[in-house]
């Protein structure tokens, strides 16, 4: 029985996370020389998509060798709209690595995820990054990591962490950040020495699948860690269900993860994570283990979906300029494709072939799915986001978030404001260390747009995370957007000298010479009434004169939107037009 460590990996965007894995595996290698050196190539493979976007949606697994003992490494999500991906994924590990920058130290969203580990009880190590950075303050950030788990009410253990010091991108880690190193080894050897191997625990298996793989040739993977006894390939086993059903399964295929991929097993023993291939009707949460003896773990909950969305073609005056899958059935194929691995994702089809219900956690979530898709080559439109009501004893119930907002105080007040006038009631308000925390219960209804209000009131210093926290009786009516749109009426590209004639009327969210077509939102209106408008129109061209009105035109910038932004923006009559290359806003039905 192999020696084993598992950790879960904690770091803000860009502070270096890939780029330490990446070299822990090549140390590890050139450590152990019975390696191959093939799996080179999946480190590099791996970057493109770590830098994609900058946050990490699905939890990855990476192991190395490094002196007899197996060192399973998590990577966590990090952003709080994916908590409930956080919780599960720690379960797995026995201790946390904590990536600082040397120069930025704690940032305020690696405060929600560290929050969950010391919660869970699990022992820290604090790695400080890029000491070969300018301007760096190493000392400095290793005060800060303590004042912030002080914060976070770790236990006196665990405030008694161990501190390294280096640059992953230059390979080194010291204990002493003045004193470099050409290696890893103070890393490696201090996880051997601090975070405690997983416990041995016989009898029964109890492995809980924690989250999910899919292949094409496979179907789906479970994933999850041995928590006692161990699994062994064609043995025939009990799946406990959420109901406390039991269903008889059979194991196809064990793997166990190696450098960035997998390697084919017969058994894996208690402690170590695996993927486990030939349970098709699992769930996050189901327990394998003996059908005849069960002993279920406790379930982890999955977030219900709070929210839906309208998906349907792109039916434009533009379609198919720039998009490889365009009809109704690669769009239907690719939905379903998607819940096979999405957990918090469900699909409903309506009435027409064209059009899907999409239901997620919210906007961000949903988002993603969208934003992958356009990558992929990929057209669609999609409507305004909607709740999902209940009714419950005959009253009208919506979805009610715990909304967690942790701000600098000179700006607590207008972060209150703006969620207050949303129908958020504040339940907590207290100072932890320099911030403020506060605790609302809001609908999720008054979280469409409210990401942006508030940082943009608070200066992006706010730090927002939200859970599900169960229906309530509806709350009443929340103040939507008051502003119409402008829109075009005619088809072709704008001219700088309408645009200029028109800016008293809105602000443009199109730049001159753009193309667009009739009906396709271009701006916001100074009113509440929606405007159609020609931009289209260029100047008369006469061989007369006159003084001044040649004057230089002076067009203010468009204001661009994300995709969430723009989600975020649409009225229920308008669509988001996504393709490839481009994001526009039309409205549905436009009669000009």
């Amino acid at each position: 029985m192999a020696d084993i460590r598992n950790i879960a990996i904690i770091a803000h965007v860009d502070h270096g996370k890939t780029t330490l894995v990446d070299k822990i595996i090549y140390a590890a290698q050139a450590n152990d020389a019975k390696r191959s050196q093939d799996n080179n190539d999946l480190i590099l493979d791996n970057n493109d998509l770590e830098k994609e976007r900058g946050i990490t949606i699905l939890s990855k697994n990476v192991s190395v060798n490094y002196k007899g003992t197996k060192i399973n490494i998590i990577d966590t999500p990090g952003h709080a709209d994916f908590g409930g991906e956080v919780e599960r994924v720690l379960s797995m590990a026995d201790g946390v690595l904590l990536l600082v920058d040397a120069f930025e130290g704690a940032m305020p969203q690696t405060r929600f995820v560290l929050g969950k580990a010391l919660g869970l009880g699990l022992k820290p190590i604090v790695v400080v990054n890029k000491v070969d950075k300018e301007n760096c303050r190493p000392d400095e950030v290793h005060e800060e990591v303590f004042d912030l788990m002080f914060n976070l009410e770790a236990t006196e253990e665990q405030l008694d962490f161990h501190t390294l010091y280096g640059s992953s991108k230059q390979g080194w880690m010291s204990e002493d950040w003045n004193k470099p190193t050409d290696n890893l080894d103070a890393l490696l050897d201090t996880i051997l020495e601090v975070i405690p191997a997983p416990p041995q625990n016989e009898g029964v298996l109890r492995m809980k699948i924690t989250s999910l793989d899919f292949s094409s040739f496979t179907g789906r993977i479970a994933i999850g860690r041995i928590h006692q006894g161990s699994i062994k390939v064609g043995q025939s086993l009990g799946l406990t269900k959420a109901d406390g059903k039991i269903q008889r399964v059979r194991i196809k295929e064990l793997h166990v993860f190696e450098g960035l991929g997998k390697r084919s097993v017969d058994e894996v023993g208690c402690g170590d994570i695996c993927a486990v291939t030939g349970i098709e009707s699992f769930d996050i949460g189901d327990t394998i283990t003996d059908y005849d003896n069960p002993e279920p773990l406790e379930r982890v909950g999955v977030d219900e979906p709070t929210m839906n969305m309208l998906f349907t073609i792109n039916n434009s005056p533009f379609f198919g300029k720039e998009g490889k899958f365009v009809t109704s059935r690669h769009l239907r194929d690719r939905l379903m494709k998607e819940i096979e691995k999405n957990l918090a994702l469900k699909v409903q089809e309506t009435d027409t072939e064209d059009k899907f219900l999409v239901y997620g956690r919210g906007v961000l979530h949903l988002s993603v799915l969208i934003e992958t898709m356009r990558r992929e080559g990929y057209e669609l439109q999609v409507g305004q986001p909607q709740v999902i009501y209940k009714e419950i004893d005959g009253q009208k119930h919506e979805p009610i978030e715990h909304l967690v907002i942790d701000v600098p105080e000179s700006v607590s007040g207008k972060a209150i404001e703006l969620v207050t006038k949303n129908k958020g009631e504040l339940t907590v308000m207290e100072p932890k260390g320099d911030v403020q925390h506060l605790e609302f219960n809001i609908p999720a209804r008054g979280l469409i747009g409210l990401r942006n209000q508030v940082l943009t009131a608070t200066a992006g210093e706010a730090v927002m995370t939200h859970r599900f926290n169960g229906y309530e009786p509806y709350k009443g009516e929340i103040p939507g957007r008051l502003n119409g749109s402008l829109v075009s009426m005619e088809t072709g590209s704008g001219t700088a000298y309408a645009i200029d004639k028109l800016q008293d009327r809105g602000i443009f969210f199109v730049d001159p010479g753009e193309e667009l077509y009739v009906g396709q939102v271009i701006g916001e209106h100074s009113r509440s009434n929606d405007l159609a408008v020609n931009v289209q129109k260029g100047k008369q061209l006469t061989n007369m004169r006159k003084s001044g009105t040649d004057a230089g035109m002076k067009i203010a910038p468009a204001k661009k939107f994300s995709l969430e932004e723009a989600l975020e923006y649409i009225n229920e009559d308008e669509y988001v037009e996504v393709t490839p290359l481009s994001l526009r806003m039309r409205k549905i039905n436009f009669k000009g």
